[in-house]
């Protein structure tokens, strides 16, 4: 079953372009080919993976850091139930598990800074029959007859249409406010950092094709008169051997180059410098991880730091995987509860999720080792007291 619309109430239907917008760039107009600009910037946040691979892998990042998650039902009748539907629970044509259908929500939920699916239902059985991933460009949602009425619209060119079940669809934004409420990109504010950034690749791609591809300036220079006056047919022979030479080496066959008179040899580009563009390289992409709260040494980078700074970074990143998942749990409960309520119970439904590493692990543990110490000596200390300050020898 896939998302139903449901058309709104009559009225005169006023036909629009599918440029929503036009901007005059160097005197010109230029269309967006998008139904919205909003629709627009969602799809250029899609090609900004593609071309900055950093930003990709740091989303990959944080939904594997995210973790995995435990369902409790209240009912313990349907606790194997609720299990067996968390596993085989179908997502779309690709996969299965709602572990799979939570992945490609929060990917899409960082990258467009919203995100959108369905619960699907069998007519036949009234049972959950699946559960599937939308497109999050081609919805929008807009505010209803009060502020807390939430309706959601597929985007086309001339007509929104208002989906008919809403009570089915799984909606998250990132970051919503006021002015933005369809939720913010987590790569807000990155484009223009990103072109700088393809800027500079461009620049060193031409750069090493111009000095980075040795190329060679053979020079004759005549000595006296008569080799002036055969100078041109001297100058054919040593570009005939020249090039000779040349294509000996490409096969792997090493050949000498031999010739008569005053002939230079230089590489060209030689005496210049490429510019060193580690600094700028570098200053873009601290702008662009910190944005993203990924330490460096989680991609490979090397840069200095201190095991005191690693542990705040990696503090830093425990508390944004925190609240993306506190973004997550609602969606799994409703899912499961949806299932559970089909099913004929209103048990409700608790996600425990895992400890994000083992890092947090250890420091678990030594939290209760340091609880278990305090309470030993807080117990050891009213025992002296009762024993006006001595302790007997069996305790």
């Amino acid at each position: 079953m896939k998302l139903k619309f449901k058309e709104k109430e009559p009225k005169a239907v006023r036909f629009e372009p599918i440029a929503s917008s036009a901007e005059r760039i160097n005197g010109k107009e230029v269309f967006r080919l998008a139904p919205t600009a909003y629709t627009f910037e969602q799809d250029f946040y899609e090609t900004l993976r593609s071309q900055v691979p950093i930003l990709d892998a740091c989303i990959g990042k944080i939904v594997r850091l995210t973790g995995g998650f435990k369902l409790v039902c209240e009912d313990e009748r349907y606790q194997t139930e609720l299990e067996e539907f968390m596993d085989t629970i179908p997502v779309g044509i690709s996969g299965s598990s709602l572990n799979t259908f939570m992945d490609i929500h929060l990917d899409q939920l960082l990258t467009y800074g919203k995100a959108i699916g369905e619960i699907l239902i069998d007519p036949k059985t009234k049972q959950v029959c699946g559960i599937y991933n939308a497109d999050p460009t081609h919805f929008e949602v807009k505010e209803g007859e009060t502020p807390c009425d939430r309706r959601i619209y597929a985007i086309s060119g001339a007509n929104d249409r208002l989906i008919e079940y809403p009570e089915r669809i799984l909606y998250s934004a990132l970051n919503p406010n006021p002015k933005n409420s369809n939720g913010v990109s987590i790569f807000r504010g990155l484009p223009s950092l990103a072109g700088i950034l393809m800027k500079v690749y461009d620049c060193i791609g031409q750069n090493f094709d111009r000095i980075g591809n040795i190329r060679y300036a053979v020079t004759y220079k005549p000595s006296n008169e008569n080799d002036k006056a055969f100078a041109k047919e001297r100058a054919m022979q040593i570009a005939k051997e020249w090039s000779d030479g040349m294509n000996a080496s490409r096969n792997g066959i090493i050949k000498d180059f031999v010739a008569v008179g005053d002939v230079e040899i230089k590489v060209i580009g030689a005496d210049n410098q490429i510019i060193d563009t580690e600094i700028p390289v570098r200053q873009l992409l601290e702008q662009m991880i910190s944005k993203l709260a990924i330490p460096p040494f989680l991609l490979g980078l090397n840069w200095s730091t201190t095991e005191r700074m690693s542990q705040q970074q990696c503090d830093i990143l425990t508390s944004e995987l925190e609240y993306y998942r506190r973004l997550l749990t609602p969606i799994i409960r409703r899912i499961c509860e949806t299932h559970l309520h089909l099913l004929g119970s209103d048990s409700r439904v608790f996600v425990e999720w895992d400890n994000i590493n083992l890092q947090d692990e250890s420091e678990l543990a030594k939290a209760r080792l340091y609880n278990a110490q305090a309470e030993a000596l807080e117990i050891e200390n009213e025992r002296r007291k009762t024993n006006g300050g001595k302790v007997s020898e069996a305790e």
